[in-house]
C-alpha cells in the first residue's frame, strides 16, 4: 500500500486521535450524564473542524518538504474533499441515530455516552476496512469498478428511500438482539445491565449501542468506497475519514436541533453518491480533477441545504 505520508506523520496522527479520545472521555466523565446544549455542540463542532483543517495544513507542509508545492496542493485538496464527503454522508447516519434514540426514548443525558462508544467502535472498524480496501485496490484494480457500481446503486436506493420513515420494528438486528438478550423495560442510568428479580439483564441502552454499531457498519460500506474515488492513498483515506468521525458526536447534537430544516438533504447525498460512483467507474476513461469533485460536492450540498431551508415547515405550522 503506497502512501505519500512520511512515517512521523502516521505517528503524529495516531497520537492526535488517542489524545482527542482521552480528552473527550475525561470531559465526559467529569461532566457526567447531562444534556448537550446547542452552544456546546457548536463549540465542539468548531474545535473538531479547526483541528481537521490544522492537520491538513501539517500534511500539506510535510508533502511540500519531499515532493514540492504542486503535489502538496493536490494531496491536501484530496484530504479536504474526502473529509467533506465523509462529513456529508455522516449527516444521513445521524438522522438514523436520531430515529434510534427516539424509538427507544433515550433520555438526552444518556445519548452522549452512547455516541462516544459508537465513535470508538467506528474508528477501529473503519481503520480495518480502509487498510483492507487499500490492499485490495493495490492488488486488484478492477475492485474500483465494483466500488463505483455499488455507490451508484446505493445512491439510487437512497434517493428512492429519501423522505420515508424507516421502521425499526422490522429491523432484523433489533429482532435478533431481543431474542438473544432479556431486556429490561426501563433504563438504569447509563448502565448497560441491571438486576431484575435477582437476574442480570440488559437495559435498553445496550440495545441502542448495538444498533448504533450496526448502523455505522452499514454506512461505512457506503462512505469508505466514496473516498477511494477521490484518492487511493490509504493515509488520506484514513485520516480524512477518522477526523470526520471525531466530530460526529458534536455534529449529532447540532443537527438534532435543526434536523427538520434539512429534510431534503438525503436527496443531495444520493446525488453525491451517484456522482462519486460514476467518477470511480469511469476512472480509466475520464479523469475528473479533485478540485472539480470538491466543487460538485460543495455545490450539491449548498443547493440542497438552501432548498431545504426554503421549503422547511415553519415551527408554528404542522408538517405536511
Amino acid at each position: 500500500m503506497d502512501t505519500i505520508a512520511p512515517t512521523w506523520l502516521w505517528v503524529t496522527f495516531a497520537v492526535i486521535v488517542l489524545a482527542a479520545l482521552f480528552i473527550d472521555f475525561v470531559v465526559l466523565k467529569k461532566q457526567g450524564a447531562h444534556e448537550v446544549s446547542v452552544k456546546e455542540a457548536i463549540n465542539w463542532s468548531l474545535i473538531w473542524v479547526a483541528a481537521s483543517l490544522a492537520f491538513n495544513g501539517l500534511f500539506w507542509w510535510a508533502v511540500v518538504q519531499d515532493h514540492g508545492t504542486a503535489v502538496a496542493n493536490t494531496r491536501a485538496m484530496e484530504f479536504l474533499t474526502g473529509y467533506l464527503i465523509e462529513k456529508s454522508l455522516a449527516v444521513d447516519n445521524i438522522f438514523v441515530f436520531l430515529m434510534i434514540f427516539t424509538y427507544f426514548a433515550v433520555p438526552p443525558a444518556y445519548q452522549k455516552r452512547v455516541l462516544m462508544i459508537g465513535i470508538v467502535g467506528a474508528i477501529v472498524l473503519r481503520t480495518a476496512m480502509i487498510l483492507v480496501g487499500s490492499w485490495l485496490i493495490s492488488h486488484f484494480h478492477w475492485v474500483l469498478y465494483v466500488f463505483g457500481a455499488f455507490l451508484v446503486l446505493t445512491g439510487l436506493k437512497m434517493w428512492w428511500a429519501a423522505g420515508k420513515e424507516p421502521d425499526l420494528d422490522d429491523n432484523p438486528a433489533l429482532k435478533l438482539l431481543k431474542r438473544v438478550l432479556p431486556v429490561s423495560p426501563r433504563f438504569d442510568g447509563e448502565k448497560f445491565f441491571t438486576l431484575d428479580n435477582g437476574q442480570r439483564i440488559a437495559t435498553p441502552l445496550l440495545l441502542v449501542v448495538a444498533l448504533v454499531g450496526v448502523t455505522d457498519v452499514i454506512f461505512a460500506v457506503d462512505s469508505i468506497p466514496a473516498i477511494f474515488a477521490i484518492t487511493t492513498d490509504p493515509f488520506i483515506v484514513l485520516t480524512s475519514n477518522i477526523f470526520a468521525i471525531l466530530g460526529l458526536r458534536a455534529m449529532f447534537f447540532l443537527l438534532q436541533a435543526v434536523a427538520a430544516k434539512f429534510h431534503l438533504l438525503s436527496y443531495g447525498l444520493a446525488v453525491i453518491l451517484v456522482f462519486i460512483g460514476t467518477k470511480m467507474v469511469l476512472i480509466d476513461v475520464i479523469k475528473i480533477p479533485v478540485l472539480v469533485s470538491l466543487g460538485v460536492v460543495v455545490g450539491i450540498l449548498a443547493v440542497t441545504m438552501w432548498l431545504s431551508v426554503r421549503t422547511a415547515p415553519r415551527l408554528d405550522e404542522p408538517a405536511a
